[in-house]
């Protein structure tokens, strides 16, 4: 006889459908946002700050947020607060003008600023679910949904920028984000449903019988410092598509087998690894722990090394597919570690402080990539993989410690 999903699983799934919308509208963006801000008039520098900048507000602000969340536990208010302006800020960006890069970036910004308030929340919110299902299963589950949605958007734009031939390369992008609006309203519908059906969802986890405040603990302190080498090492995919854009279109390697109407699809299969790989190294993290993250970042580090020295098509397909693992990674195991080592009543400030450290450090890391893509291609490439690697030690010292 078949068992019945658990409520709980019934409610890690409903979550990971509202993710899944999500990401069709922001990682729709994300497929197009390096080429469009380059349209616009923005540098490769500018295109690499303003990434690490959006990181860095988007990263940053989730300690203060995630202090709140544990404060108000009002962790449903700051759910859908973010998922409003995130879902609004990205179809404006169909409203800049022909050379609003300026325009575009502030409007990136907000939806990173958006992000902010959501996520302590949001992770703490499906944490209480996945205490009863397992924290690398049910991470993994919500990871594959929402990397499923963040492969539809980018072919939803792709079918759009196929079918679309009339107007400048301006108007056509502009459409793209438009369109992106349809996703975005049908995630906060789904998003309010899913609150009227599970109105309380810290009942999956029993409360503690007394109130354990948050320590900073010496193999938290470990896994942080592990995360944000991580971080620093991982170059955001604007940059990638700009490298792209330059290189494999117009002039480049090899402008007859990439065109702009496929850029959306490069991603796509960026997300759609991300989405294998998060389910199985979530699944591997529930029985082995530390040593997933240690073969994830083994997998994901040389991905540069493909992406921005390996001129050739095969060469760049590898890069990105090596850079979807690391993201799967990013989105499952490394917040199901933040689960299994913070309690309960403050898992928003640990998911806080794990989110704030982890946007730092990227913003750091995009900006010197972005600074580095101008002067040398080998030094950028070496420094990512290096400090991806750096990382490694640290997961296996905040094991041993715990």
């Amino acid at each position: 006889m078949k068992r019945n999903m658990s409520q709980a699983m019934v409610f890690i799934v409903l979550f990971g459908i509202v993710s899944l919308l999500s990401d069709m509208t922001h990682e729709g963006a994300s497929s197009l946002r390096g080429a469009y801000l380059t349209l616009l008039g923005a540098s490769a520098g500018t295109i690499g700050f303003i990434s690490g900048l959006g990181e860095l507000v988007g990263y940053s602000l989730r300690y203060v947020f995630g202090r709140l969340a544990d404060r108000t536990r009002q962790y449903w208010s700051l759910t859908i607060a973010d998922y409003v302006l995130d879902v609004l800020a990205v179809p404006a960006l169909a409203l800049v003008g022909e050379h609003g890069w300026v325009a575009a970036c502030a409007l990136l910004i907000i939806q990173r600023m958006g992000k902010a308030i959501k996520k302590p929340a949001k992770d703490t919110i499906l944490s209480f679910a996945a205490s009863q299902e397992g924290a690398g299963k049910s991470f993994a589950i919500q990871e594959v949904l929402d990397q499923l949605g963040a492969f539809l958007g980018p072919v939803l734009l792709y079918v759009v920028l196929l079918f679309r031939t009339g107007g400048t390369p301006y108007q056509t992008y502009a459409f793209c984000f438009a369109v992106l609006a349809i996703p975005g309203f049908a995630t906060i519908a789904a998003l309010l449903w899913t609150k009227k059906r599970f109105p309380h969802p810290e009942q999956f986890e029993p409360a503690p019988k007394e109130y354990i405040p948050f320590t900073l603990k010496k193999p938290f302190i470990a896994y942080i410092a592990g995360i944000s080498l991580f971080a620093f090492g991982f170059v955001d995919y604007a940059l990638i598509l700009m490298h792209v854009t330059r290189t494999y279109l117009g002039t480049g390697t090899a402008p007859a087998l990439l065109n702009g109407q496929t850029l959306p699809l490069l991603y796509a299969g960026a997300m759609l690894v991300d989405a294998v790989s998060a389910l199985f190294f979530g699944f591997l993290y529930d029985k082995k722990g530390t040593a997933a993250l240690v073969f994830s970042t083994l997998l994901s580090a040389p991905f540069a090394l493909f992406v921005f020295l390996g001129h050739s098509l095969p060469a760049l397909f590898l890069g990105v597919a090596l850079w979807g693992v690391g993201m799967g990674a990013q989105e499952s195991i490394l917040k199901a570690a933040v689960t299994t080592m913070v309690p309960k009543t403050s898992r928003a400030t640990g998911y806080g402080i794990f989110e704030c450290a982890f946007g730092i450090a990227w913003f750091l890391g995009s900006w010197l990539s972005g600074v580095l893509y101008d002067i040398s291609l080998p030094a950028l490439a070496a420094v990512s993989a290096a400090a991806q690697l750096a990382a490694i030690p640290l997961y296996l010292a905040s094991r041993q410690r715990a």
